[in-house]
């Protein structure tokens, strides 16, 4: 089998173009890696030609384009370009892992073990299963490299699917992007490739709304650029007669954040006053970058008057990410606002290509603060006994969370997500401090453990020997830490209650000297309403359930079982039996949720009533199981794009099993007193469709009527809508 046969002659030409100019971008290669990489990725084709993705892309073409982006936009070097170029040849067979670490390195090695371990997690679909969540974010957590191709990777892909015939993959693709790949790049400082993601994916999700903002923004391009060169001539004058070296330059916000800023303050476009921002880049040796920025900002702030309220230092403490830069807004000409970031040509690589860009592949070997964040992440993630759906919420709140910065009585600085409380602020500086916290004093007067804390705050933790976690503890600290920590303790000490409940129930037994059979007495705990062991045993540790009252009630079930057992009883065959045919059918099995798992709970969503018939799909909420949606359900494209993860694949079983379901249908027509009696008749004739409510407003010889009826499925709801119009003097009936 040849590379003929996978390529076709526009992606030979293509594959050239990029190989070359891949080769002319990546002078840190060693001598004879060009030449080892083209061998290798020749062998794979020729032994095993790789599979195109549900886009039809050839993954040879794709990896280089992606390489490209990974070189060109983050920053990335020979190490994670090469692992990347042979992910794909180990995932072929055409080398072994040791190969690779032989041939190019153990860096290399590293990088194609967790790109295998994550495209073995994308194979089936185009977009991660939620389950699937936390072995992502585990591989993501092992090298910060992986994250940084799979962003390129995500980068390139969002570019190339515009024209694609698969819509449905496309808005999945789209989505995760969304909630997934732009936090990430947002959380490593790359903005520029964050903005690019968040755009796509609202141009891909819903492209009225992306159009409409950016015909806004061509509409108001020539006034825009008007008053930005109105502000920014007489500042540059000022910068240069102070003999500062810079340039200044206007940018417009990106479309999603203005879409964001729309939907936040309720307005429409007009109403959105910061459209854009100055920057001031500053030309200054390492040396005077602070001087420098701060004089840009006593110009600028003696120019025009400033917000004291949004003023953002990032100058003295950079954010985590390494992100330096001073923001103020300042009242320009015409009485608008304008926000200016002022920063040195340094501070500005890093604010567009993120600190990673200048990470460990540059042989900076010394921890850094996005280190620490990827050890909390893996150390959550491996301690936590969550869903996937749960630890992608957390890991996307510490995404995107804002920073505050506390110090101890030493002055040691520390850096807290926004609403850090001195319990989170105890927990970050030592585990056994925060068990032991029952309060602190910040900035000299006493606090309790729930006090948040705020920039600037000085903090002293107080602790006691006696003091042990609580459950409430979980309602009000934010850090993944805190949570992580405090979380496995709670199941340790329940842990610890459940075995002395269950010793002290057996010991009572063996005291009675009645013999406890385990079968009957899961029973007994089902019978009485536990649907979990471990709640069972937490009643009896609380001591809410008395160890001699169960003892009493499982010597009244095993006198009901042996009667039950005599001759001339009914068995229990015949009972179960009896009870299905004389009760309502279990309607637990009527939907198959995601890999073709049923009797999960679930409930069906009160925003657009779903029946069984209906294209459906299933939502996971954080306290109350599984909602299910139709696929047309008015929240489903917002649904889609935030939490996308959340979503699971669902489907209706076998047949209707006579379960009804509560329908709302909008009727119109010409008002006729006799309009009513004729539709509730035909409801009425209808086999198993029942009317449950009718309201009826009539207005200039016109009525809309709203009625409820409950309807087995579908198909018995689309007859019975047919014969609605059928009647004389109804114009529309619709499903609401």
């Amino acid at each position: 089998m040849t590379d003929h046969a996978f390529f076709t002659p526009e992606e030979r030409t293509l594959l050239l173009q990029l190989y070359k100019e891949l080769k002319g971008k990546s002078p840190d290669w060693k001598p004879g890696d060009y030449r080892q990489v083209r061998r290798h990725l020749a062998a794979s084709f020729a032994r095993q030609l790789p599979s195109r993705d549900v886009f039809g892309f050839n993954p040879v073409v794709k990896d280089l384009q992606t390489a490209l982006v990974a070189v060109d936009e983050i920053g990335l070097r020979r190490a994670s370009v090469i692992g990347l170029l042979m992910h794909n040849v180990v995932a072929s067979h055409a080398l072994t892992l040791e190969d690779v670490q032989r041939e190019y390195g153990d860096e290399v090695g590293a990088i194609v073990k967790g790109l295998i371990q994550i495209r073995r997690l994308y194979d089936k679909n185009p977009t991660i299963e939620s389950e699937n969540f936390r072995n992502l974010l585990l591989s993501f957590a092992e090298d910060m490299r992986v994250i940084l191709i799979m962003i390129a990777d995500r980068v390139n892909v969002m570019r190339q699917i515009r024209d694609t015939e698969h819509d449905e993959a496309r808005q999945k693709v789209s989505a995760e992007a969304s909630y997934l790949y732009a936090p990430l790049a947002h959380k490593l400082g790359l903005y520029a490739i964050k903005s690019e993601l968040e755009d796509l994916s609202l141009k891909y999700t819903q492209p009225d709304v992306y159009y409409a903002i950016r015909e806004k923004l061509n509409q108001t391009k020539a006034s825009r650029d008007a008053y930005i060169d109105k502000f920014i001539a007489p500042v540059q004058q000022k910068l240069d007669e102070a003999g500062l070296k810079c340039h200044i330059k206007g940018r417009t916000k990106s479309i999603h954040s203005i879409y964001q800023k729309m939907k936040k303050q309720r307005c429409a476009f007009e109403g959105v006053y910061d459209l854009f921002a100055i920057r001031i880049i500053i030309d200054a040796p390492a040396e005077k970058e602070k001087q420098a920025c701060w004089t840009a900002y006593s110009i600028v702030t003696d120019m025009y008057r400033p917000n004291p309220n949004r003023l953002r230092d990032w100058l003295s403490v950079p954010k985590s990410n390494g992100y330096e830069s001073l923001h103020i807004t300042v009242m320009g000409p015409e009485g608008k606002w304008v926000e200016v970031q002022i920063r040195t040509e340094r501070m500005d690589e890093i604010a567009e290509r993120g600190l990673a860009a200048h990470w460990r592949y540059k042989g900076v070997k010394s921890e850094t603060e996005i280190d620490g964040w990827l050890n909390s992440v893996r150390e959550t993630l491996e301690n936590s006994d969550s869903t996937g759906a749960e630890a992608m919420d957390q890991f996307k709140m510490d995404l995107y969370e804002d920073e505050v910065f506390v110090f101890t009585p030493k002055g040691d600085l520390f850096k807290l997500p926004k609403g850090a409380t001195v319990l989170d602020f105890a927990f970050t500086i030592h585990t056994k401090l925060g068990f032991a916290c029952v309060g602190g004093k910040v900035n000299g007067k006493n606090a309790s453990i729930r006090q948040v804390l705020k920039s600037g705050d000085q903090v002293e933790i107080l602790s006691s020997s006696t003091q042990t976690p609580k459950q409430d503890w979980l309602k009000f600290v934010v850090t993944s830490r805190a949570k992580t920590k405090i979380r496995q303790a709670l199941k340790e000490l329940a842990a610890k209650q459940h075995a002395y409940a269950r010793e002290e129930i057996e010991r009572k037994f063996k005291n009675r000297k009645i013999e406890l059979e385990e079968p009957l007495m899961m029973k007994l705990i089902k019978r009485m309403g536990f649907k979990v062991i471990t709640d069972f045993y937490q009643k009896v540790a609380d001591g809410e359930l008395d160890s001699n009252y169960v003892i009493d009630k499982y010597l009244e079930a095993k006198q009901q079982e042996e009667q039950r057992t005599e001759p001339g009883s009914r068995s229990a065959g015949q009972f179960n039996l009896e009870q299905v045919q004389g009760g309502e059918a279990d309607d637990r099995d009527v939907l198959v949720i995601d890999q073709n798992l049923k009797g999960i709970k679930y409930e069906l969503a009160k925003c657009c009533h779903p029946i069984y018939g209906d294209d459906i799909f299933g939502f996971v909420s954080v306290s109350k199981g599984i909602k299910i949606h139709r696929t047309d359900c008015p929240n489903a494209p917002s649904m889609r794009q935030k939490y996308g993860y959340r979503i699971v694949k669902a489907r209706w079983s076998g047949k209707s099993q006579g379960n009804s379901y509560p329908i709302s249908l909008r009727v119109v027509g010409h008002d006729d007193i006799g309009i009513v009696t004729n539709m509730t008749s035909v409801i009425n004739k209808e086999d198993n469709v029942m009317l449950r409510n009718i309201k009826i407003d009539a207005h200039d010889g016109l009525f809309q009527g709203n009625l409820t009826v409950l309807v087995e499925d579908t198909s018995k709801l689309d007859a019975l809508i047919k014969k609605l119009r059928t009647i004389k003097g109804v114009k529309t009936v619709s499903r609401i």
